[in-house]
């Protein structure tokens, strides 16, 4: 319970810190507005084409907004000389990580939701049958995202080109995460097919439990080094 209790209280600094500043939250709106924008802009005024770019569209956004989270969960820290002392508490390195991960999350599954009434008016997607589905979707990919975004971000802290090095290493990391998390936003936004959609989200639950033990259990090392 003491360690659940690190975790909360991690996350809870992390968001406050950026309710506080509002410095990632405008920049990754923003940004994965204009995404979405060109996107729609760029495929073109047919009904149909647009409904089936939806999900695409949707999760390139998360995906680059979610790497500008990352990248700055760990800044201020680093340039306060925090982090160190973060690592000093007698605590498990793991509980920093989970409490890094649930701010992260968090962070993008409220983006994720911002989104979708930004995808129904660009891509005219119809998401009232089956928004329940679509919401479990958001979680659990944005879970698997957040896990390898924290894990990396974390690995390339002190790295002079973190920046450039975060997406060249997480991305192809992730990537079996953003395939399913688009095929079952796809089966359940153009098909309405909830025994497809099922089978990816199985998948993508699958994913983000070996995610979530292999980070877990080495992020003590990465900090270490």
């Amino acid at each position: 319970m003491a360690e659940l209790t690190f975790v909360f209280t991690i996350a809870r600094k992390d968001l406050l810190q950026e309710i506080r500043s509002k410095a990632v939250t405008v920049a990754t709106l923003f940004f994965s507005g204009i995404v979405l924008v060109i996107l729609a802009f760029a495929i073109g005024p047919t009904p149909a084409a647009l409904a089936n770019a939806a999900p695409g569209g949707l999760w390139v956004a998360l995906a680059f907004a979610g790497v500008i989270s990352a990248a700055q969960s760990y800044q201020t820290e680093l340039e306060d000389s925090a982090f160190e002392q973060l690592l000093l508490y007698p605590i498990p390195r793991a509980t920093i990580f989970l409490g890094k991960l649930l701010a992260n999350w968090l962070f993008m599954t409220l983006l994720g939701l911002l989104m979708l009434p930004l995808m129904v008016l660009l891509f005219g997607a119809v998401l009232e049958q089956n928004l329940l589905w679509l919401l479990l979707t958001i979680l659990l990919g944005t879970l698997g995202f957040a896990l390898i975004a924290t894990f990396y971000a974390a690995l390339t802290a002190n790295l002079r080109a973190r920046e450039s090095l975060l997406p060249v290493l997480m991305f192809p990391v992730v990537v079996p995460v953003l395939l399913a998390s688009v095929r079952a936003t796809g089966e359940i936004v153009r098909l309405g097919n909830l025994v497809s959609s099922q089978d990816w989200l199985k998948l993508l639950l699958g994913f983000d439990l070996i995610y979530f033990v292999i980070c877990t259990a080495i992020f003590s090392y990465v900090v270490e080094e």
